[in-house]
Order: structure tokens, then sequence, then C-alpha cells
């Protein structure tokens, strides 16, 4: 792996440091996210997703007839369908198939039970579109992860069918923040910290929620009967130990989990895809695995 590709991104990160207040955070990360461009080739168009904004991203030679859905990460408050684009049009090309990228409500504006609904109400929309379930893929980096795990397992528990497959990137799965790696590797996150979570966790829950209700927290979840699921996560991110123990608790509830732990990678590392060769085999990979399950 060349270490100046991901050093280049780090430098990146450390120029542009989170700054206080929401709508400010919103802005540097849709600026960080979208540093570099999306591909010529791709074809976006923009889509009302029942009353939530939506956008389908189409590559030449791509399968409309099957489609990735996908929530971006930005801890519930902030992210966008802006700041995750050239993520979501390259996992598009890498899986052969069409992308809606989903921009659901955020909190603190608007707290759980939003988002989580939002994830129904796009899933809904791509049924009554005409897609079979068995042609969706669901993913989602961080926060997003949660979002499709905590659809998947709604739908599951209402006995409906599930997508062919889930993909999870660098997952935010426990809200109580007790995993060892939010301790272990802080000193080299450049984004992730254990004060930000509790902030954002803050913010998207009401007062006195159990933050570890499934619905928020997969990581509680009984997990019987899931969807197949294909977690990638950094080695150099403080929500490691977030990705390795679900991926236990899947396993041991006979979940077909696939986890890939990439060295030296930091949190949502695809999102720079365009300069960071990691990026893109991470996504290669992930296509493989859509492929393998439309």
């Amino acid at each position: 792996m060349d270490q100046t590709e991901i050093a280049a991104v780090r430098a990146l990160l450390k120029s542009k440091p989170r700054p206080v207040g929401w709508s400010e955070r919103r802005k540097r990360l849709d600026e960080v996210g979208a540093v570099w461009p999306i591909a010529d080739d791709v074809e976006l168009t923009a889509v009302d997703v029942n009353g939530i904004p939506g956008e389908y991203s189409m590559v030449p030679g791509s399968d409309p007839s099957r489609v990735l859905m996908f929530f971006h990460g930005g801890g519930y408050c902030s992210g966008s369908i802006q700041s995750h684009r050239r993520l979501v049009t390259e996992a598009g090309r890498a899986a052969g198939i069409r992308t809606l990228a989903v921009g659901y409500r955020l909190a603190p504006e608007n707290p759980f039970p939003a988002a989580y609904d939002d994830a129904l109400i796009a899933w809904r929309f791509l049924r009554d579109q005409g897609f079979a379930a068995g042609h969706i893929a669901i993913g989602g980096d961080s926060a997003g992860a949660g979002l499709t795990l905590g659809l998947i397992d709604r739908l599951r528990d209402a006995r409906e069918e599930l997508p062919a497959c889930a993909w999870l990137i660098s997952p935010w799965t426990d809200l109580t923040m007790s995993g060892s790696t939010l301790v272990s590797k802080a000193a080299i996150d450049p984004l992730i910290h254990k004060e930000y979570l509790h902030e954002l966790a803050d913010a998207y829950l009401p007062a006195g929620m159990d933050r570890q209700d499934p619905r928020v927290s997969p990581l509680y979840a009984a997990l019987e009967n899931f969807a197949p699921i294909l977690i990638q996560v950094g080695s150099n991110e403080t929500l490691l130990d977030d990705a390795t123990r679900f991926a236990v608790r899947a396993g041991a509830a006979d979940v077909a989990v696939t986890l890939e732990i990439w060295p030296n990678m930091i949190h949502a590392w695809m999102l720079w895809n365009a300069h960071l060769a990691d990026g893109r085999n991470a996504l290669a990979n992930a296509g493989s695995f859509i492929r393998a399950h439309l």
C-alpha cells in the first residue's frame, strides 16, 4: 500500500478541522467528501423518494433493474447526497447496477425516529417502483450502516421480504460507546472520537431513550435470519470494535457475514477513492459481493 495516499487524506482532514455548529459541520463534510468530483460518465437523476430527497446514479453498462440503496454517514447529524456522491456512484460502477442515495432527515432538528422511518419510506419507494426485494442491496457508512441494519431488522421482524444483502462501511453499531477501540485507537483516528460520538448520540436520541435499543444500536439486535452482510472497516479507526463485535454476533446467529479489516485505513476511507487505491480496491470487493447476491 502507498502510505503517501492515506497521508494525503489525513492532511486534507487536518487542514479542515471540525467546526462548531451543525450547519458549519455539514458544510465541512460536504467539502471534504466532494473534494474529488464524480467521474464524467456518471448520469445523475434527482428523485422524490416519497417526500425525501434522493438521487439515482447510473454508468454505461450498469443494470437498471438492480439497485444499491445507500444511506450516508455523518452521525445522524450531517452528511448528504453531495458528500457521498463519489463513493456511491463508484460503488454502483463496481457492482454494475443503479444506485439510489437517500437524503434522510438529520438531527438535532429531526431526532430519532425520523431517519429510522425515512429508511423504511425509501425501501417502500423502491418496492413501489417495481424493484424485487432480491434485486435490492442496502448499504451505508457509519451512521448510515446503522440505518441499514435497523431497516433490515425492521423488515425481518415484520416478516417482510429482505434485501439481497447488506454492505456496511465503518459501521456505528453501539450508541452506548462501549467499544474498547474508542480508547485504544483514539490517538490514530483523525475523524471519530468518543466525546464527539456522545455529542452526536445526545443530538439524535430523545432524552431517556435506552441506548441499547436495537433500533439505534444494532449490536444488541437479535440477528437470526438476517440478510448476508459484508463489513469493511479500517484498522486505524475508533469504531473498529463496533464492526468486529457486530460481526461476531452476526456469525453466532448463523448469518452469512464477511468481515474485512483494511490495514492503515481510517473511517469511511472509500469516500476518497479517487485518490486512494485502497478505497478503489475496497469498492471492487464490495461490488463483487453485491453482484454475487443480486
